[in-house]
């Protein structure tokens, strides 16, 4: 079971590093809840479709070294790695965007439940990201 859930979650970043976000809903449940980092709980695939548009337009973001975990009977699963970006737009209460880059470590967890994602919750150093992007 442990390799379905590693599977869906490499899938799901692969769609992610093509841009596709059509494809990362696919394997998300219709209820999916989505922890923002240091922000609230979104619920619902109409909501996270919301979040990627506003994201790919203040965005561009690729994930390297992306290595994934999964409990032994899948229900649960933690990813790490690096995020590459270029911050194109600004985003509302954050710095204006110039075309700055910045790398940052990441990390998520997730719950699954009859092959497809239930929740993500993803962390980053915002402090971090700031000094990155407010620097340059």
């Amino acid at each position: 079971m442990s390799a379905e859930t590693i599977a869906l979650v490499q899938a799901y970043y692969a769609a992610f590093n093509r841009g596709d976000a059509e494809g990362m809903l696919a394997l998300l449940t219709d209820d999916v809840a989505h922890d923002i980092n240091q922000g609230a709980r979104e619920t619902g695939i109409d909501a996270f479709r919301a979040f990627m548009a506003r994201m790919n337009g203040a965005y561009r973001e690729q994930l390297e070294n992306i290595v994934v975990m999964a409990t032994p009977d899948g229900a649960r699963a933690a990813a790490e790695f690096v995020v590459h970006g270029t911050y194109l737009s600004a985003d509302e209460g954050l710095p204006p965007a110039h075309g700055q880059s910045y790398v940052l470590p990441a990390g998520a967890f997730f719950d699954v439940r009859e092959g497809r994602i239930g929740r993500v919750t993803n962390f980053y150093n915002l402090e971090d990201w700031l000094r990155q992007v407010e620097r340059k």
